[in-house]
């Protein structure tokens, strides 16, 4: 067993750890509908779509998907955005169209506000979105590819009450009682 004092050996060389399994959060909302998902391109130039588009409403608070450091906050061609490096990584993620609350340098928890949905700018037509990408490197990745599985799930898991009548009990759990036996 080794001592709390003994360094751990880190990744081997020009090997990239994954990001943080902990502490991850959707950028906006709780499971927002994907309006268009990410599609690689063939090329480094060619066509696709290197991120996600998330609906959300003008004006929702944007959130940092795992935690980082702001890189770059301010506009580009007309929209906000926002860029995080994130920890411990050589991930970058970015939002758009946001009003950046925060500044370049800044560090961010996992589920910070880092700005608000603007109103205008959305490239999804009628509807209002967030545009979020990931990069490692000039390497595009699909940032749904960060959140653990039951983030993915379409809703919380719940737990539902168990009847307390024994025959109730044998169903469920497939014991059923010998004939006569009443429940």
């Amino acid at each position: 067993m080794a001592r709390a004092d003994t360094p751990r050996p880190g990744p081997a060389p020009g090997v990239t750890p994954p990001a943080p399994a902990v502490g991850r959060a959707w950028p906006v909302g709780v499971r927002p509908p994907v309006l268009r998902g990410w599609e690689p391109p063939a090329t480094v130039y060619g066509p696709g779509h290197r991120g996600v588009d998330l609906s959300a409403p003008a004006g929702s608070p944007v959130r940092a998907v795992a935690a980082g450091r702001v890189l770059f906050a301010g506009r580009v061609a007309g929209r906000g955005v926002v860029s995080l490096e994130l920890r411990g990584t050589d991930l970058r993620t970015t939002y758009e169209p946001v009003r950046a609350s925060v500044r370049k340098g800044d560090e961010v928890a996992a589920g910070e506000v880092v700005g608000m949905v603007e109103p205008s700018g959305s490239h999804c037509g009628p509807a209002t979105c967030v545009h979020w990408g990931l990069r490692r490197g000039g390497t595009y990745l699909d940032p749904l590819s960060l959140l653990p599985p039951w983030l993915l799930a379409r809703g919380p898991s719940r737990l539902l009450p168990v009847a307390l009548r024994p025959r109730a009990v044998a169903v469920a759990t497939g014991r059923v009682p010998a004939a006569g036996v009443r429940g």
